[in-house]
């Protein structure tokens, strides 16, 4: 018996619209689109991160030197790009949907 496909949700409903749009568009678009909404929120984090940790001063795991400022943008980079692959904020859903709606639309 074929599995039936979920209907995708948006805001917790039901989000017909958007399951017709990913059948309108190629599965390696929709992974290549994935990865880009991906890489927006954690660009995103990575800003907020940057500027939540610019004034941070003193003890700390670079303390305050004058090597401070490439530790720390290297770290809140590595922070931000993790927490979006693990499911960020949700930005890169709300951005996932965004792209794909209008790749459909472009295919019609």
């Amino acid at each position: 018996m074929p599995k039936k496909a979920l209907m995708p949700m948006f805001n917790g409903r039901p989000d017909p619209s958007f399951a017709e749009a990913l059948k309108k568009v190629s599965p390696e678009a929709q992974a290549k689109t994935k990865k880009t909404a991906t890489e927006f929120e954690a660009m995103f984090l990575n800003t907020m991160f940057s500027q939540m940790t610019t004034s941070l001063k003193g003890d700390g795991p670079f303390g305050d030197t004058p090597g401070t400022g490439p530790w720390r943008s290297m770290l809140t980079d590595q922070y931000a790009k993790n927490f979006a692959k693990g499911g960020g904020v949700g930005i890169s859903n709300e951005v996932y949907r965004s792209l794909i709606l209008q790749q459909a639309s472009r295919t019609a």
